[in-house]
C-alpha cells in the first residue's frame, strides 16, 4: 500500500479516462470498488524504479512526473501526466520491474487496479482493449522521435523542439501560445539531455530573435510559425 491519505471512490473521475470512458455505469462501478483510492501530496513518491508491484494507476485529479535517476545522480524525464492520463500499464501486463519513478508534481488523488484486474478488463471490454492498443502505438512512435531527437540534433534544436510540444499540449491562438506556468530550466534540462545552463542560453537567444518572451511565471510563444520553422531547419545537424 503506498503512503497517502485514502480518497473516495468516483465513477465520475473513472469516467474521465480515455480508457475507460466508453464503458457503461454499472461496469465503472465495478471498476471503482475494485480500484484503492489515495490522494498523494506534492513530492510524494508513487512509484519507485525497479519496485515489484504491477498496479495500474489512473490520475484523476492533479498531474505526476514520470522521470528516472542515474547512479550519479543525473535525472532523466520521460514525460508529464495530467489528470485523465494513466501510468504502470507496461508493468501490469509483463509483471517486470517498474522502468521509471513517478512522483506527484501536485495534490493528486489517483485510484490504483491491481494487474490480473487490469488485463482482465482489456480482454473482456473490446473499447478498452481498441484503446490500450492506440495508446500503446502513441507510446513508441513518440518513442522513436525522442531517440531520434537525442540522436540527430543539435541541443539547441532540442531545447526548441521541447518548447514546441509545450506549445503543441497547451495550444496556440492566431500563432501565439501562453505556457502558465513556465517551465523551469532545470525540468526542460532533464527531458532533453543537457544541463541548465544550456537552456537558459537558449532561451534567452529565442527571446533576442522576438520568438519568446518571458515575465514572472509565464514562457509567451510570440511566433509559433516561426518556432517550428527553426526546429525543422534544425533537422539534419551533427548533435553538440
Amino acid at each position: 500500500m503506498k503512503p497517502g491519505a485514502c480518497a473516495a471512490p468516483s465513477i465520475a473521475g473513472l469516467r474521465s479516462m480515455g480508457l475507460l470512458g466508453a464503458l457503461p455505469a454499472d461496469t465503472l462501478r465495478v471498476i471503482a470498488e475494485q480500484c484503492v483510492w489515495r490522494r498523494y501530496s506534492a513530492g510524494a513518491r508513487i512509484v519507485s524504479r525497479e519496485a515489484r508491484e504491477y498496479d495500474v494507476y489512473w490520475i484523476i485529479t492533479g498531474s505526476v512526473r514520470v522521470t528516472a535517476f542515474s547512479r550519479t545522480g543525473r535525472q532523466v524525464t520521460y514525460r508529464d501526466l495530467h489528470a485523465g492520463d494513466w501510468f504502470g500499464d507496461l508493468a501490469a501486463i509483463d509483471h517486470c520491474p517498474r522502468s521509471a519513478d513517478v512522483i506527484a508534481l501536485d495534490e493528486s488523488t489517483l485510484a490504483s487496479l491491481r494487474s490480473e484486474q487490469f488485463v482482465e478488463l482489456i480482454f473482456s471490454h473490446r473499447p478498452v482493449a481498441d484503446a490500450m492498443l492506440r495508446h500503446l502505438a502513441h507510446r513508441v512512435r513518440d518513442l522513436t522521435d525522442r531517440v531520434f531527437e537525442l540522436s540527430t540534433a543539435s541541443v539547441p534544436c532540442r531545447i526548441d523542439a521541447e518548447i514546441l510540444r509545450l506549445v503543441r499540449i497547451v495550444g496556440a491562438t492566431q500563432n501565439r501560445c501562453r505556457i502558465d506556468p513556465a517551465p523551469r530550466h532545470s525540468d526542460i534540462a532533464t527531458r532533453v539531455s543537457t544541463n541548465r545552463e544550456q537552456v537558459t542560453r537558449e532561451l534567452s537567444r529565442l527571446v533576442k530573435q522576438g520568438v519568446l518572451s518571458r515575465d514572472a511565471r509565464t514562457l509567451i510563444v510570440q511566433d509559433v510559425a516561426r518556432l517550428e520553422r527553426l526546429v525543422a531547419g534544425f533537422q539534419g545537424t551533427v548533435p553538440d
